[in-house]
Parts: C-alpha cells; structure tokens; sequence
C-alpha cells in the first residue's frame, strides 16, 4: 500500500520558461531510461524476489521513482507554463505543442513514446538486480546528459538532487545483490530460480 504526501519530494521552483529544455528533460519521465519505466520495473520484480529485504527494497524504491516522475512532470511544466505563440516557435516546441499542447507526455527527448520493451522482469533475482544497477546507471548519465545542456540553477539544482539519488540507489542495489549471492551460495545454488527449478528438478529425476 502506498501513501501520498502532498509535497514534491525535492522542490521545484522555476522562474524562467525554457521548452527548449524540457524537450530535453521530458526523457526523464517516459524515456528508455525515465523515471515510469524505472518506477514499473521495479514494483513489478518485487513479487519474485525471494528475500524480505529485497522485496522492501524494490518497493521503498519504486514508490521512490514515482516521486521522482513526479519531480520532472514539474520541471517540464514550469519551463513551459504560460508560452507565447512566438517563444513555442523559436525554442522549436511547435511539434510538441501540435501533439500535447503544454500537457506532460511520457516521451523521449527524441518525441519517441513510452514503450515497456525498455525495460525488463525476468523473474530470476539475480539477474534482476543486475539489470536494475545498469538501470540505475543509465538514468545518471542521462542525468549527466541534461546537465551539460542546461544553466538554469533553478533547474539545476532539482536535476542534481534526482541525480543524487541514482547513485544511491545503484548502492542499494549492489548491497541487495551482494546479499543475494550470499544467501544463495549458502544454499549451494548460486543461480537458478528456487521456486521454479526445485519442482523442474524433481520432475527430471522421477523421468530417470
């Protein structure tokens, strides 16, 4: 069960509009390595993590990512809230406006949409974890991306924070990874899925 506050989770304060700029920050909401995608996948790899701690894991940071979608819907709104017919058209927002007018739409930065074949379940832990420690790198070089393209402290400072907590959460999960293999290889099966392969494995041996 999740609780909502009403509050932004870092805030965000923008007093100059720049589509320009959120035509490039919008890949964080429904990019390839965006904060929806990120959110998804790991609310849904919880459900087969066979430890405790890495179900709360996933949970505590995919409610997290929701937070953080949440952040960059401001962003891109305050940049274009209140746009001139002349500024959509010299910041080149004039394809975007057609489509979406000044409503957030989870796209990339390329105007592809939200798709979920960016991200992966696989339903093994370890190779889940894994793919959420690349993820979780990929969405901080983006981050690092923005960052080269944008001088607006304003902004700045809020994509800095989202960006902050990339690292942490690639920490998180190396320290989950890390105790994964521990727990496995104390069980003598460092990489197979125990509530598939146990009853796989019997079935073998009775054919034999």
């Amino acid at each position: 069960m999740f609780v909502y506050e009403k509050k932004l989770q870092y805030p965000v304060n923008i007093k100059q509009t720049n589509p320009k700029l959120a035509k490039i920050i919008i890949t964080q909401y429904g990019g390839p390595d965006g904060e929806l995608g990120a959110s998804l996948r790991y609310l849904s790899q919880r459900f087969t993590m066979p430890l405790p701690e890495l179900k709360g894991t996933l949970t505590d940071i995919g409610t997290e990512e929701l937070g953080h979608l949440e952040m960059i819907g401001a962003i891109v709104y305050q940049l274009t809230r209140g746009l001139t017919e002349e500024e959509i058209k010299k910041a080149g927002f004039d394809d975007y406006f057609v489509d979406h007018t000044t409503g957030i739409y989870p796209q990339s930065a390329a105007g592809v949409p939200f798709t979920a074949a960016s991200m992966q379940v696989k339903g093994d832990a370890i190779t889940d974890l894994h793919e959420d420690m690349a993820a979780e790198q990929k969405a901080r070089t983006t981050y690092d991306n923005i960052l080269r393209f944008c001088d607006d402290y304003d902004v700045k400072d809020a994509i800095r924070f989202l960006r902050e907590r990339e690292v942490v959460h690639y920490q998180r999960f190396g320290e989950n990874l890390r105790l994964l293999t521990d727990k496995l290889d104390e069980k003598n099966f460092y990489a197979f899925n125990p509530e598939f392969d146990k009853n796989c494995f019997k079935s073998c041996m009775k054919k034999k």
